[in-house]
């Protein structure tokens, strides 16, 4: 902050920033008689005289040196003060050597004094107030730097003299002459203030000074058109003498604007060009890809296929999305693929590449998104290397593999990621268990079994094998192979409970046996299911006969009767 105060500061001092002078009476424009009161008549006179340019002006004059005791009064007409609270009195005058004066008394003086008086209106009058000390103010004895004697030319005299505060509507200057030989020859009263100026992109107005010549009068400010301020509050202070001095705060301008005018204006940034921020900066151009096609830019929008990603800067430079990446090689290893591929052609002006593996299971007709348990390594999404490892796929299944390349801008794009797609097949694999196995039909020596295939088969089923053996035997126990889900077991014991299992085959090999199942052969005399299938016959042929006896019963009664 005081490196900036301080650069306010010199750029003041730098631009000549003087106070301004406002008149409130100046004799030297006056050709007409000024009429101010005298006391006594025979002190002070008016009379006409030429400044050095030769021009008419009016002048107040005594030179009563050859009597003793003057004290001769010479007061202006009333002067409005205007809200000023200190004002400036410049005296032009001569005065003569007394030594130059021959035959005078002792009393001859070399200097007079100057006076005021406030008042609410014009209301003096010649003998109004009094001609004395008390209650005109003085302000001081005007004595000159040079005084001249008959044989030299006016020597003129310029003093100012300033005083305050005033307070009331407005004053009389008054002029005490106590012997002297003296030619008043002009007046001039006036007030300073600090001009309106522009400082650090603010605007401080016209200040009336003080009513002290030390008195620092602060000038609040506001900031110039598309500026905004840096520091609050925000002000200078107009010294005593109309200048400016120590500054308080500052602005600078707004985004989309830059300074001009040795940085009294803040300008729109032209087409094409921008300003992000807020601040002293110049407008610059418009990053890469991107333009400005208005003024008062604060960023260059991105050109069509191009973005900028989250969080980056105005300054960044607008980017694309990559394309796909390049020669894909998948190497199967039965339920797992790993994938290599390499680097997009084209990465879109950006270096966080990162790349998708997207999964998909394909039947003849579909391909759908690969279910949660299919496993990637290192991760499926925003892969940084160029090679992943995807497992616990399905043995024997089509798969669709996408390798899609994205970048820090993917997300603004409408569009899917450019991509690579490669398909692959797994090997075959050991199958699942077989599910329950079920009896259709049991025998003295043999036994008629079938099953469902397994859920998951991993690939074409080549047989299936059933191994089975009589409970409480188990053993070895014996197989047999069948390349149909079902079988007839030959050559059982009779009345004998078997454990039968059965497992699927592939290329892969065998896959888990299904659970034990227990079904017993029936006796030597019969077997299950001719017992079952005479059963109806036998009964069929009880309920005839016992109809026929019923029958001929009621046929004999009746005949007795």
């Amino acid at each position: 902050m005081l490196g900036l105060a301080g650069s306010v500061l010199l750029l003041l001092l730098v631009a000549g920033v003087g106070g301004l002078e406002e008149t409130l009476l100046d004799t030297r424009w006056t050709t007409s008689e000024l009429a101010w009161v005298t006391y006594p008549e025979s002190g002070w006179e008016e009379v006409s005289g030429y400044d050095d340019a030769s021009n008419p002006i009016r002048t107040y004059q005594v030179c009563n040196v050859q009597m003793l005791n003057q004290n001769n009064w010479l007061r202006t007409q009333f002067i409005p003060r205007q809200d000023v609270q200190r004002v400036y009195v410049e005296l032009k005058f001569t005065v003569r050597d007394c030594n130059s004066l021959p035959n005078i008394p002792g009393s001859c003086k070399e200097t007079f004094n100057l006076f005021y008086y406030e008042s609410d209106s014009d209301s003096a009058s010649e003998n109004s107030p009094s001609w004395m000390e008390t209650p005109y103010i003085k302000v001081d004895t005007i004595a000159p730097d040079e005084s001249f004697s008959r044989r030299d030319s006016g020597r003129v005299n310029t003093k100012v003299r300033s005083f305050g505060p005033l307070s009331r509507a407005g004053f009389y200057l008054a002029f005490q002459d106590l012997g002297a030989c003296v030619s008043l020859i002009s007046v001039r009263v006036f007030y300073k203030k600090c001009p309106q100026t522009i400082a650090g992109f603010a605007s401080f107005p016209e200040t009336l000074t003080g009513a002290e010549a030390t008195s620092l009068v602060i000038a609040p400010g506001s900031c110039v058109p598309n500026a905004l301020e840096v520091s609050v509050p925000l002000k200078l202070y107009c010294n005593g003498d109309g200048e400016w001095m120590v500054p308080v705060g500052s602005c600078t301008c707004a985004a989309g604007y830059e300074a001009a005018a040795k940085d009294t204006q803040c300008l729109a940034c032209n087409r094409g060009t921008y300003k992000s921020r807020q601040g002293e900066e110049p407008c610059i151009p418009c990053p890469a890809n991107s333009r400005a096609t208005s003024t008062a830019a604060t960023i260059c929008s991105c050109q069509m296929g191009y973005y900028r990603a989250d969080g980056e800067p105005a300054e960044k430079a607008c980017t694309s999305v990559p394309s796909a990446p390049k020669h894909v090689i998948s190497n199967v290893n039965e339920t797992s693929v790993v994938l290599e591929w390499g680097e997009p052609a084209n990465l879109g002006g950006r270096e966080d590449i990162f790349y998708n593996v997207i999964c998909k299971k394909c039947t003849e007709r579909v391909c759908s998104r690969c279910d949660d348990n299919v496993q990637f390594w290192p991760r499926q999404l925003g892969v940084t290397q160029r090679l992943v490892s995807v497992s616990h796929l399905q043995a024997h299944t089509k798969y669709s593999f996408e390798i899609q390349a994205v970048n820090g801008v993917s997300s603004k794009n409408p569009h899917p990621p450019n991509y690579y797609s490669v398909n692959i097949t797994t090997n075959q694999a050991a199958p699942s268990a077989v599910p329950v196995v079920q009896s259709h039909g049991s025998y003295a020596n043999s036994l008629f079994l079938s099953w469902a295939p397994p859920e998951s088969p991993n690939g074409i089923i080549l047989d299936y094998e059933i191994r089975y053996y009589a409970k409480g035997h188990s053993g070895a126990g014996n197989t047999v192979t069948s390349q149909r889900t079902e079988v007839r077991m030959e050559g059982l014991l009779a009345h004998t409970v078997y454990v039968v299992q059965v497992r699927a085959r592939t290329v892969a090999g065998y896959g888990a046996y299904s659970d034990p199942r227990e079904f017993p052969t029936v006796a030597e005399d019969g077997d299950r299911s001719s017992l079952q299938e005479k059963v109806p016959m036998i009964v069929g042929s009880v309920t005839a006969g016992l109809i026929f006896i019923i029958a001929v019963v009621v046929i004999v009664i009746v005949c007795f009767r």
